[in-house]
């Protein structure tokens, strides 16, 4: 288990002070006029030593990220967007640092900013986030009084936080579809390229990133990139907060190392899987848009990217759904094909329509109206829309369905043969009937 010395979250469960006072008190805003006093090339370069990859869901690296932006700033301003949209479902780590720990993400936008040469920062926040956006911008006032931000701040940049109130659209936690939502537009995505990176927010070179992935930096550039990258698994370092929900005695997130079994994350800050190990059916590692995996391979689980990625499903968000053996698992897939559906913006037609067909043929099978080959069929349909839409709403969509037929088919078959049998019977009672 991670040691209570190399915990960057201190307040996760909102029982001490979140405002600037209590904040300071666990460590924050120190010496970070010294972080930025280094440069940025300096901080980039101790972001990438870090190992640290992006935490809301593609693991991309952090400090290559941040080093697509221009070296120099022309016309044009330089932004960076906090993506605290967090609509994965399943996932509830960013609110927690936003209700709990919000001067660590505030103080990480200052140091980013810096570092990629932009002096706002726009944090876009989910619409059912209320009481967060008002945590947050409590203490982004409190950062202004102090003249921690803003302009002729004790730091030497001028920086500004705006915060932005999404409308609860899951489309918008994709980065172009967020920045046309900033912008005043319909939450739809945006062809690549041009990359954010060049023409992103308002047509000016742009980085969009994850609240954790943010507001870790500030440690990181405390403790030193070698430090965090001594955490975790080679690739897969650093601490992460996972989200552990459903079947479980204790559901809760917590902060812990990169690579921890799945097995020591459920019993040991869980209490274990409702009515014992035993009884687990499957998981679905990293929020909704993942494949689950069956218990058989649960044992000895390490929970990183890597990991995850060779058994084709995802770390994600970290979001772990604990799904036990009274799960009627063709439902619950089918019930996640319709929020996809539902959520789709409906601008590629591969998704427009395939979402649609996808649920709808999945509920038949969830009460055995369908036929065996049509299970096939519903696989074909995955793979063409994974992959042939200007975003991943399309990729989300299909792979559970995918998780589903690759591990659970015989559950589709025997659905199948229930109902098949069941007609046939009724179908005899009534002619003896007659």
């Amino acid at each position: 288990m991670l040691s209570d010395k190399d915990r960057i979250f201190l307040n996760l469960y909102g029982l001490h002070d979140p405002m600037l006072k209590g904040a300071r008190s666990r460590g924050a805003w120190d010496g970070t006029k010294a972080m930025l006093e280094r440069g940025r090339d300096a901080i980039i370069e101790e972001v990438k030593a870090s190992g640290l990859r992006g935490r809301g869901g593609a693991g991309f690296p952090t400090g290559l990220k941040w080093s697509f932006m221009p070296k120099e700033i022309g016309e044009r301003p330089h932004y960076l967007v906090v993506n605290a949209d967090e609509s994965e479902p399943g996932t509830c780590k960013d609110r927690e640092i936003m209700r709990h720990d919000p001067h660590l993400l505030i103080e990480g936008c200052l140091i980013a900013s810096f570092a990629m040469g932009a002096h706002t920062a726009y944090i876009y926040i989910r619409g059912e986030f209320i009481r967060e956006r008002e945590a947050l911008q409590a203490a982004v006032d409190e950062c202004y009084e102090a003249r921690l931000i803003g302009e002729n701040n004790v730091h030497g940049w001028d920086f500004d936080i705006v915060i932005a109130h999404g409308a609860g659209a899951y489309i918008c936690g994709e980065e172009t579809a967020l920045l046309e939502s900033l912008e005043g537009k319909k939450g739809m995505p945006r062809l690549k390229p041009p990359f954010p990176a060049n023409m992103g927010l308002y047509g000016c070179p742009t980085t969009v990133n994850n609240v954790e992935s943010i507001a870790v930096a500030p440690e990181i550039l405390r403790r030193g990139g070698n430090w965090f990258a001594g955490l975790g698994k080679p690739n897969n370092t650093g601490t992460k907060l996972f989200c552990v929900s459903g079947h479980v005695n204790a559901p809760c997130t917590v902060e812990e190392e990169m690579g921890i079994p799945l097995r020591e994350l459920i019993d040991k800050h869980c209490g274990g899987v409702r009515g014992g190990w035993d009884n687990l059916m499957a998981v679905i590692p990293g929020g909704s848009s993942v494949p689950c995996l069956p218990a058989s391979v649960c044992d000895d689980l390490p929970m990183d990217f890597d990991t995850l990625r060779d058994l084709k499903s995802g770390l994600g968000t970290a979001a772990v759904v604990v799904m036990d053996k009274s799960t009627d698992i063709v439902r619950a897939i089918a019930r996640i094909a319709y929020f996809y559906k539902h959520e789709s913006c409906g601008q590629c037609t591969p998704c427009r329509e395939g979402t649609g067909w996808m649920w709808r043929v999945l509920e038949r099978m969830a009460r055995g109206e369908a036929e065996k080959r049509e299970i096939d069929m519903l696989l074909e349909v995955t793979y063409q829309v994974e992959g042939h839409t200007i975003c991943a709403l399309g990729d989300a969509a299909a792979w559970p369905i995918q998780g589903l037929i690759r591990h659970f088919r015989p559950e589709i078959e025997r659905r199948i043969d229930d109902y098949a049998a069941a007609q046939k019977t009724g179908g005899a009672i009534m002619q003896a009937a007659e």
